[in-house]
């Protein structure tokens, strides 16, 4: 939804002429739409599980040994049992954290609240500000930390948060959040920013100060399965470090980053050591690209500046704010720009980094190089057809 009305918006300036009056959204419908094709969903899969033979049971697991589940009274026992819980909203240290909306409350919403206070800087931050903002309500993101976006390039994240702002959004970067509380009209934020006090009065709070796995009320002590802040520890095999029965997958395990890719790759590697009855295939999460699905998108893959300076790599910059660029010039989108890492000597991409229109799409093509070792002089050298987002790519290295 926000990408057409976004491309609206742009087209529809007084010289550009292309849209003279803009449609208003409406949001009930848009929940409505999404539900066709996402309700469906848990029962098909259900089905399929059904007829692969596989039994699915229902209730809250808890270990009770190293090679045995409470399931609702019922104990099941496996040579081997894999962790895939996935991730929940991180415990938010303030006054009046039950009031506050999860992600998930915000994607269930029959109706957009006019005011909406975003807690946090992240992902989640980023695209519901974009999102919300376009169905016509009223945004503010509080982030405790003075940069938002923190694993992406910062010079490429300030492009993005300078565009959001003229939306306009109010972003307050080093504002910590300290109390919510219920008003007669809603809510009231409360937050301190450089020791002054500051208030937000809002229809609707959302948490969206990250995520953390959900694995707590697994009981995996019982089983012997060490864990730590990002998860179960495992080895290179997915296998937990301390109980060889045990695998993990997706957010529950401790490797990666939390990406749906990431789980996928995870599932194929845990389903191919186990069907082997050994540990034959390992991770490998070279390329996975990482995007923030924002108005323009911004992306990334490989290894960020600091990250390769870190590893003592020697790397050239290719960075250029790229707004005059066709790409960008025909669908007049103001915020756009590119930072490639290549290390001297090999030409190998060490990092992709993109913001601006198709930025989604064209940072596959980096992660195809990085994972498969196609030097930036290959790519340099490919015709891509013109005149689209990939035909950019060439420029870039």
């Amino acid at each position: 939804m926000a990408e057409p009305l976004a491309a609206m918006e742009r087209l529809a300036e007084p010289d550009i002429g292309v849209f003279s009056d803009l449609p208003v959204p409406d949001w009930r419908s848009l929940m409505a739409f999404k539900r066709r094709f996402t309700d469906p969903v848990p029962k098909a899969k259900e089905t399929a599980f059904a007829e692969a033979g596989i039994v699915m049971v229902h209730g809250t697991a808890r270990f009770v040994g190293a090679d045995a589940l409470d399931v609702g009274g019922e104990v099941l026992e496996a040579d081997n049992f894999v962790i895939a819980a996935g991730s929940k909203p991180v415990p938010l240290p303030i006054h009046g954290a039950d009031l506050v909306a999860s992600s998930e409350d915000f994607l269930n919403l029959d109706d957009l609240p006019r005011r909406i206070v975003l807690v946090g800087g992240g992902y989640i931050a980023m695209e519901f500000a974009h999102l919300a903002f376009r169905a016509s309500s009223e945004v503010t993101v509080l982030q405790r930390g003075e940069r938002l976006l923190g694993g992406f390039d910062p010079d490429l994240v300030d492009l993005l948060v300078e565009r959001t702002h003229d939306l306009p959004v109010d972003i307050r970067p080093g504002t910590a959040v300290t109390v919510v509380e219920r008003t007669e009209s809603g809510f009231r934020v409360h937050a301190d920013q450089e020791g002054r006090h500051l208030r937000f009065d809002a229809d609707l709070v959302v948490h969206a100060a990250g995520r953390m796995p959900n694995i707590q009320g697994l009981d995996l002590e019982k089983a012997g399965v060490r864990t730590g802040k990002s998860g179960v520890e495992v080895d290179a095999h997915l296998r937990s470090v301390s109980n060889p029965r045990v695998f993990a997958a997706g957010d529950a395990a401790a490797s990666g980053m939390p990406l749906t890719p990431k789980a996928s790759h995870d599932a194929e590697v845990i389903a191919a050591n186990i069907l082997a009855g050994e540990a034959l295939r390992r991770t490998d999460y070279a390329g996975m690209p990482s995007v923030v699905f924002s108005v323009p998108p911004l992306a990334r893959v490989g290894l960020l500046e600091e990250e390769a300076l870190a590893q003592g790599l020697l790397f050239r910059v290719n960075h250029a704010v790229t707004d005059d660029w066709f790409s960008a010039r025909r669908l007049n989108e103001t915020c756009s720009g590119h930072k490639v890492l290549i290390e001297e000597g090999s030409g190998r991409i060490l990092g992709a980094h993109l913001v601006g229109p198709h930025a989604d799409e064209v940072i596959n093509l980096f992660a195809l190089a990085i994972r498969h070792g196609i030097p930036a002089k290959a790519l340099a050298e490919t015709s891509f057809a013109y005149p689209t987002g990939g035909s950019d790519v060439s420029a870039m290295v």
